[in-house]
């Protein structure tokens, strides 16, 4: 908003002064904030700092001392510069010690070789200052406008700091209060030199206060956060201090952040976005860019130099248990996921995790070399199991490897897994081997020739079944999962020998088939599976 005293002294006013600079040469980028004429010594105490002090030195001392004191006085108050007239009090020089004080204080010292009309240049140099101020209130006015139409709105995050970014022509980035990336726009810089080590650079910047410049790591930061919850902070980079307009443009953008995050409190927060955006393209992407990678570090997830697992985690869902109703689906993954974030943390393993589709939460572990891949599943899976999730938890994963290009891979083949397992396993996880059947039962769900096997072996039994409750269906699916044995099934369906054996031949009866004989066993057993794998199809 302020001229520099370079800028004064390019005024073709002062120009013709014959202006030359004899100390204080690096303070040249110094703001003018008003220019004061004085011709007395003892001025210092009436300035307020960033003046420009014009002087025709008449009434200053010769005194060296005198003049040493005259300066320090004047660097004390926070000038900007001086400037004397070399017309009437000395024609050819300044005294040594004038040249010598302003020198060691950094203060800018002009000489004029030519009278000058000192009131031209405060004429001058006032309304440059005062038309900047009317132009630095109209865009203060234009970004009031601006962010207050975005707060209305409820705007999306990335639709604020692309403003921010247009607005101020310099890279803008949205943090967790764990210092993790959830937004960023790099205003046309290298977003990989944006996002570098950035969890590191961002925990070295610590501000008393709500909104802050950090001059060594040219950072303005402001807090965003709404009735007393702080949640994250947003930073525009900056290599010089920022302009006033800055400030208010950083300080409006996070109050439309905090409104926003007020009316999306029932959906997805900006840290899974931010997971899901990443995930989502690492299954698309053959070849991440260098863009990617650095995304995933700023959220707090190395891929580099890493072993990657993909994991899905799902509702379980038995035989025994109904489909739960497609509005309720949503909102049991929302709370997986928070319980997979909540189990990764305990578990002290670094992964991305996100609901992806709607049905089951994916989750990208990044584990160290060293790390045993089979230990960090089983602890995973363990604190899921005493997490606070409602229901029980179907956990997969995928093949271990070894570089982002192949993690969409592992992510498809744990979604894969998941979606084929039946209920948790034992273990804690399941693997591809442990799915078997089920799993190439999964992979044919959408084939018409295995949907029309499943209704020509069972379609009878569902039939005659639908009336009692799936009651024939369940006891033929106790009869196959324990291998023909009437007792075990009996004991695992709960109902008594007598009872179970009359249910076995009523199937029989309905089906037209003897159940002892092995290959009508085995493909009734198959018929279930692939009737239980579409029926979980449709579920989720």
């Amino acid at each position: 908003m302020y001229p520099t005293v370079a800028e004064v002294l390019a005024l073709p006013v002062v120009r013709s002064g014959l202006p030359r600079v004899v100390a204080g040469a690096a303070g040249l980028d110094r703001r003018v904030r008003w220019v004061h004429v004085a011709e007395v010594a003892d001025i210092a105490h009436l300035l307020k700092g960033g003046e420009l002090v014009l002087t025709t030195g008449i009434a200053l001392p010769d005194d060296a001392a005198a003049l040493t004191a005259y300066v320090d006085s004047l660097a004390d108050a926070g000038v900007a510069g001086v400037v004397v007239e070399l017309v009437r009090h000395w024609s050819d020089a300044l005294p040594e010690a004038l040249r010598a004080a302003a020198e060691r204080r950094g203060v800018p010292l002009i000489t004029l070789g030519r009278e000058t009309r000192y009131v031209t240049v405060t004429e001058t140099v006032h309304a440059m200052i005062v038309d900047a101020q009317v132009a630095e209130l109209r865009a203060a006015e234009q970004v009031h406008e601006t962010f207050t139409a975005l707060t209305v709105s409820g705007a999306e995050p990335a639709v604020v700091l692309r403003e921010v970014a247009r607005g101020t022509g310099l890279p803008v980035v949205l943090e967790s209060l764990g210092h993790e990336v959830l937004a960023y726009d790099a205003a046309g810089t290298d977003p990989v030199e944006l996002l570098d080590r950035w969890p590191e650079r961002s925990r070295a910047v610590r501000l008393g206060e709500r909104t802050g410049y950090a001059a060594e790591s040219g950072w303005l930061v402001t807090v965003v956060g709404a009735r007393g919850h702080d949640w994250g902070r947003l930073v525009l980079v900056t290599p010089e201090p920022p302009a006033h307009r800055h400030v208010v443009v950083v300080e409006r953008a996070a109050s439309a952040l905090a409104v926003h995050r007020l009316l999306a409190r029932d959906g997805d927060s900006l840290e899974r976005q931010a997971h899901r955006t990443v995930l989502g393209e690492l299954l698309t992407s053959p070849v991440p860019g260098a863009e990617l990678l650095a995304r995933a570090a700023a959220i707090g997830v190395e891929l580099t130099g890493r072993r990657l697992v993909g994991v899905a985690v799902r509702p379980s869902l038995t035989a025994a248990t109904p489909p739960a109703p497609a509005a309720a689906v949503p909102s049991v993954v929302r709370e997986l996921t928070e319980a997979t974030v909540l189990a990764a943390r305990r578990a002290r393993v670094p992964a991305l995790v996100a609901d992806l589709d709607g049905t089951a939460v994916r989750a990208l572990l990044s584990l160290s070399q060293e790390a045993d891949v089979d230990v960090v599943l089983g602890r995973l899976a363990g604190e899921l199991r005493q997490g606070r999730s409602a229901v029980p938890v179907v956990v997969a994963a995928g093949t271990t490897v070894d570089g982002a290009g192949a993690a969409g891979r592992s992510l498809t083949e744990a979604a894969h897994v998941a979606a084929a397992a039946w209920e948790p396993a034992p273990h804690g996880f399941h693997r591809l081997a442990d799915v078997r059947l089920r799993g190439l039962l999964h992979l044919l769900a959408d084939d018409d020739r295995v949907a029309a096997f499943a209704a020509r072996e069972l379609g009878p039994l569902l039939a005659r079944d639908a009336a009692s409750g799936g009651r024939l269906l369940r006891a033929l699916r106790h009869f196959c999962a324990h291998g023909g044995n009437k007792s075990a099934a009996a004991a695992a369906a709960h109902t008594s020998r007598t009872a179970y054996y009359q249910q076995l031949a009523r199937i029989e009866q309905v089906l037209g088939v003897p159940l002892e004989d092995p290959e009508s066993m085995l493909s009734l057993h198959f018929a279930l599976l692939a009737h239980e794998v579409r029926r979980s199809r449709s579920a989720t």
